[in-house]
Order: C-alpha cells, then sequence, then structure tokens
C-alpha cells in the first residue's frame, strides 16, 4: 500500500540535492512504501486556512460531567476529586460482558466476539489546566496511574491504549483536561500488523528492529527532535503526516505482566 507523503518542511534532509525529487520510503513496521513528493511543498496554496482561536475555558463548569461535583448523564456524580479520578466511560465501545458469537469460516462474513473496557482518567479537577501547564509532582502521579491502570486492565485483556486527543479539531468533546484508557480482548489492527512486523524482523535480524532503529537514528542525527538519557523523540523516517514523531526508549523495554 503506497501512502501520499503530505509535505513535511521541518525535515531538512528532505530538501537537500539528494532528496529534492519524489522517491518511495519502507515503513518496516507496516510493511509498506510511502511516496514522497518533497518538491510539492513549493506549489502554492489556495485551500482553508484556519484563524487562531484562543478558547476561553472556565476553570469550574456545572455543566461538564468530568467537574468535581457535575451529575454525569448516567446520573452518577463525579465525586470531590483532588488529583487524578478515573472511571468507567458511560457510553463505553467496548464492554466486559457480552454474547458469544458463533464464528464462521465463511470467506467474506466473519465475525468474532469483542469484549473489553473503556476508561476516562481525568488528570486535575480543574478544567482551565493543561499537561503541560501541571507541577512535576502533578505529571509523576498522572504517570504512576497510567501505570496503575495499565497494569490492572493488562492482566485481564490482551491490549491496553491510553491515547488522548486534544481540542475540537482532533474530535475532543470536552476541553477538561483527561485521557482514555481502553482494554480489549483482541489486538486493534495497527499494532496487530506491526507486531509481526517486529516479530518478523526479530527472527531474521536476531535483534529488536526498533532499538536498531533508535540506534541507527542517533548516529544519523538527522531527524532528532529530542532526546534525554532515556528517551528519543524523532521524526519518523516513513513519516507520512505534517507534524509526527515517534517516542522511543533507548534501552530494550518488555510487557512485565
Amino acid at each position: 500500500m503506497i501512502q501520499f507523503l503530505v509535505e513535511t518542511q521541518y525535515i531538512k534532509e528532505w530538501f537537500t540535492i539528494k532528496s529534492e525529487h519524489q522517491h518511495l520510503r519502507y515503513n518496516p513496521l507496516k510493511d509498506e512504501w510511502v511516496l514522497v513528493s518533497p518538491h510539492r511543498s513549493l506549489r502554492p496554496w489556495s485551500g482553508q486556512t484556519e484563524k487562531l482561536t484562543v478558547e476561553k475555558i472556565q476553570r469550574f463548569d456545572p455543566s461538564n460531567p468530568l467537574c468535581p461535583g457535575v451529575t454525569r448523564s448516567s446520573g452518577i456524580i463525579t465525586p470531590q476529586y483532588e488529583t487524578t479520578y478515573v472511571f468507567t466511560n458511560d457510553f463505553p465501545a467496548l464492554l466486559e460482558e457480552g454474547p458469544e458469537t458463533e464464528e464462521s469460516d465463511d470467506p467474506l462474513f466473519q465475525i468474532k466476539s469483542a469484549k473489553g473496557t473503556c476508561r476516562v482518567m481525568c488528570y486535575h479537577p480543574y478544567s482551565d489546566v493543561y499537561l503541560t501547564s501541571l507541577s512535576t509532582k502533578q505529571v509523576v502521579d498522572i504517570i504512576d496511574e497510567w501505570v496503575r491502570q495499565t497494569e490492572e486492565m493488562g492482566k485481564k485483556y490482551l491490549w491496553v491504549q491510553l491515547f488522548e486527543n486534544r481540542g475540537q479539531m482532533m474530535g475532543c468533546s470536552n476541553p477538561h483536561p483527561h485521557c482514555q484508557i481502553w482494554s480489549s480482548s483482541f489486538m486493534p489492527n495497527e499494532p496487530r500488523i506491526k507486531d509481526q512486523n517486529l516479530r518478523k524482523y526479530y527472527e531474521k535480524h536476531g535483534k529488536p528492529l526498533l532499538k536498531d532503529y533508535v540506534e541507527r537514528e542517533l548516529k544519523k542525527q538527522d531527524r532528532i527532535v529530542t532526546d534525554n538519557e532515556e528517551w528519543l523523540v524523532v521524526v519518523p523516517y516513513w513519516a507520512v503526516w505534517p507534524f509526527e514523531t515517534m517516542v522511543l526508549p533507548k534501552r530494550q523495554i518488555q510487557r512485565s505482566w
């Protein structure tokens, strides 16, 4: 599958003589090729542009279900929490209980059972703060809770995913600082495909793909955004978005449960 790469102006390599023309780049995590067309960044832009808007958020909104003391649509009252607060989503995509489906061997109409749970995690009782504006201790408390939730849900389910959408453009319907934690009895498509290719690479080379990739990027020093003793933030060689980074550990980390 070939995907068109939206031009990424901040990757300087793409603007050197050797990379100023279209070419393909291989994404080993997904076993697919990405079309890179850096010269398209020179075309004039006549499409839609967005005006910069500054959203004024109330510290406490009595109609916001994530604020302490507010009654959610389910009738449950959000408690007067002071640090983090985790609860099961009132309208989850996955439920822990459900009927078992009868699997079919029909090549065109197949079905399988899917179970899991979806949780919401509030970072702070105030709505007008962001993760980046919290103190170091508050951020550590949030990370500790991420760890607890991941370990707890990971003992029961195959896959646990923490994610955060911020801003209306990204589909976030609530400005309160929060994330979601989904766990499922199955592996979603993106991680399933990457898991298969990571296994293939290890079987062929005897080393983890991402560990090799980190070492190569540290040596090249072309796409690194920032790094420290433990982590590397890099624009992936096979990037497909205008702003895309990968956060990778510098040491091999394995699942602990």
